[in-house]
């Protein structure tokens, strides 16, 4: 058997019978996946913050592990808003220390500091869609970025 079958049925019956499809064959159907990525509590506690503060955090964390994160726990007080709504932010503020005393604690045998560093680049991730935010005020009604959906809301 040729091992890349040049029809579209020759190429959909050696993937049924296990072998692979050929490289040029296209898809026979076209089934649309979406991947929601699923967070535990301290990834989800990471605050939403302005992109140069993010990028302070990120720094921070690069050269002294957990004390980004530790700054950034304080940002919760401070308004920034995260992926954890029904809990409160005294909650949130909380488990961004226990984040911070983990990193700082684990940085010994390096797992802290790679993590104290991923930390720092989800901060900036999570910056950047309120980076190119025009509106430097809360959400009010009837307000320019009402309208637009990356907007921050309370």
């Amino acid at each position: 058997m040729d091992p890349f079958p040049k029809d579209g049925e020759s190429a959909a019956a050696a993937a049924a019978a296990g072998g692979e499809p050929s490289r040029g064959a296209a898809p026979s159907s076209g089934v649309v996946v979406q991947v929601r990525e699923k967070k535990g509590p301290l990834r989800a506690a990471i605050p939403y913050m302005p992109f140069p503060v993010a990028v302070i955090c990120l720094f921070l964390n690069t050269f002294v592990p957990g004390l980004g994160t530790f700054v950034s726990a304080f940002t919760v007080l401070c308004g920034a808003r995260t992926d954890l709504p029904d809990r409160h932010m005294c909650c949130v503020f909380w488990l961004n220390i226990a984040a911070a005393l983990i990193q700082i604690l684990t940085a010994i045998v390096m797992v802290g500091w790679i993590m104290s560093i991923f930390w720092g680049m989800d901060m900036v991730i999570l910056a950047m869609p309120l980076k190119s935010n025009p509106c430097n005020s809360p959400v009010t009604e009837g307000s320019v970025c009402q309208s637009i959906s990356w907007a921050p809301r309370c």
